[in-house]
């Protein structure tokens, strides 16, 4: 998933997913001078059809708790109901 503004790459996420079930969150990154703008926050909410998702962070669980995160051991899953 890639973030733009203005036809210019300012970000992107990167999942391994099915697309349809179960997505593996692995890096979220946005460039320095876009960064506090809320892009990052839409790029995580951007894929709506994938029910589980999971994730490992060392020092962001308050900002994907803000999502539905909870932790478990040593990740952080999402649940929910896929939009249709």
């Amino acid at each position: 998933m890639d973030a733009y503004i203005d036809g210019k790459q300012v970000g992107f996420a990167r999942a391994i997913t099915d697309y349809t079930v179960f997505a593996y969150l692995a890096d979220v990154i946005i460039w320095p001078g876009h960064r506090g703008q809320g892009i990052g926050k839409r790029l995580v909410q951007a894929r709506k059809t994938v029910s589980h998702w999971s994730l490992s962070t060392n020092d962001a669980h308050s900002l994907y708790e803000k999502f539905g995160f909870k932790i478990d051991g040593r990740y952080m899953r999402l649940e929910r109901k896929p939009a249709a």
